[in-house]
């Protein structure tokens, strides 16, 4: 079997004036692809990317690169934050599990497809690596795939295996992948919050966390517990000495019982070294990952998430500052509701207390224009560095008590002030 491989600014000229195209995200991010399309502005329009979140320098901020392009995000990431936020982008809210169906339903036809995939086999078969998410519908839709084949990408296991026979251009660029390292640097307030969520993690639970210092801070304190299983849309670092140590067996999940399942990897070149031809790990479409009635299925499923913002009546904003897109909903009411449903589950919102510019994050009301990810009716769990609430089954002042005496010292008598303004007496404990 002859393969053929060109150059970026080859293969990229199957992109024409009107077409949709997508990204692949994360480390998986295929910034040559990309920085050979944008080079092509002017000279080609009406260019809208779709793309989940994407790392790497993009370099789009300028009149050329606008005047061609139009970045659609179905979740925002720092280095297109901005773009996004312009006249020249746009934000598609959407549960992460619903995304492939834009694709294979033709709400977003693709017109092309640029991915980033480790080396074929013997047989012409490459996985899309770290990044199987809403890449595998990609592919399966889009008119034309264009990959960036690269030998530092891991061959991993699972859905997100695409023969040669599929791409119409190939491009061989051996970089290495975009890493994050959250344990570097010291956080006590992250390490408080690992505390207290470990606390409520029991033996046999199955886990799913994000990528930062407060899942970091979590997973380094189970070191003491037993029988963990990982079903997770993505997973870091972190999970790898507990699977060194026998913390993490998956012996106990229902779903892809003596395996990891996730939809995507995102960390250093330890983690990505460690999925590199793991038959323990499966990178899965992230249709099936997020699916609530394949999480619920797994016992004790403990969802692990963030937010920007909380008010006092439980409503989760975890997208936006106001009106100001920072993120998107991604997987996170995916996995609340399914460890609401699962025998046993928690779901769990962690947070600090307050941002780095000692802005309180459980405010008396949300910002205006602020997105709601997470319902009050669906809310559960909060823990701050002074503590763990359960709001299920709460009033709304009761929420309001419970949630004012995890905030920050600082912040609690304004929290106080509000709760007297709303419910028309004193709070009764702080």
């Amino acid at each position: 079997m002859e393969i053929r491989y060109t150059t970026a600014e080859e293969a990229v000229r199957l992109v024409e004036s009107g077409n949709r195209v997508f990204l692949h995200g994360s480390a998986a991010t295929p910034v040559k692809l990309i920085e050979a399309l944008l080079k092509r502005a002017g000279t080609i329009k009406d260019i809208e990317l779709v793309s989940i979140s994407t790392y790497g320098n993009i370099d789009w901020n300028h009149p050329a690169v606008l005047s061609s392009f139009y970045f659609n995000s179905l979740f925002v990431s720092e280095n297109t934050r901005e773009w996004v936020n312009s006249e020249f982008g746009g934000y598609v809210p959407v549960f992460l599990s619903e995304i492939p169906q834009l694709f294979n339903k033709g709400y977003l036809p693709l017109d092309v497809a640029m991915v980033h995939v480790s080396p074929p086999d013997a047989h012409g078969y490459c996985t899309l690596g770290t990044s199987a998410d809403i890449a595998i519908s990609a592919v399966r839709n889009a008119k034309k795939v264009i990959a960036q084949v690269n030998p530092r990408m891991p061959r991993v296991w699972g859905e997100g295996i695409v023969h040669v026979s599929r791409f119409d251009a190939m491009i061989w660029e051996e970089t290495e992948l975009f890493e994050v390292d959250y344990s570097a640097k010291a956080d006590p307030v992250a390490d408080k919050i690992g505390l207290q969520v470990a606390s409520l993690i029991e033996d046999g639970s199955t886990l799913q966390m994000g990528v930062g210092a407060i899942p970091n801070a979590i997973l380094k304190s189970l070191g003491n517990h037993k029988d963990l299983g990982i079903h997770t849309e993505m997973f870091s670092d972190g999970v790898i000495p507990l699977v060194e140590k026998g913390v993490v067996t998956n012996a106990r999940k229902k779903v892809a019982c003596g395996e990891i399942v996730s939809s995507f990897i995102l960390g250093t070149r330890k983690v990505y070294d460690f999925v590199d031809n793991n038959p323990y790990v499966h990178c899965m479409d992230v249709s099936f990952v997020n699916d609530v009635d394949v999480i619920r299925k797994n016992p004790k499923v403990v969802a692990i998430n963030s937010a920007i913002e909380i008010d006092i009546t439980g409503q989760v904003c975890a997208d936006s500052i106001g009106t100001y897109q920072y993120s998107g909903i991604g997987g996170q009411m995916d996995f609340m509701r399914g460890a609401a449903l699962s025998e046993g589950g928690k779901p769990i919102i962690a947070i600090s207390s307050m941002t780095n510019k000692g802005i309180s994050r459980i405010v008396p009301h949300l910002k205006e224009g602020a997105g709601v990810v997470t319902t009050r009716g669906h809310i559960h769990y909060v823990a701050t560095e002074y503590g763990v609430v359960n709001l299920y089954g709460k009033n709304l002042e009761q929420r309001a008590c419970l949630l004012a005496g995890i905030a920050h010292p600082v912040h609690r008598e304004a929290l106080e002030k509000a709760y007297h303004q709303r419910f028309g007496r004193m709070i009764k404990s702080l």
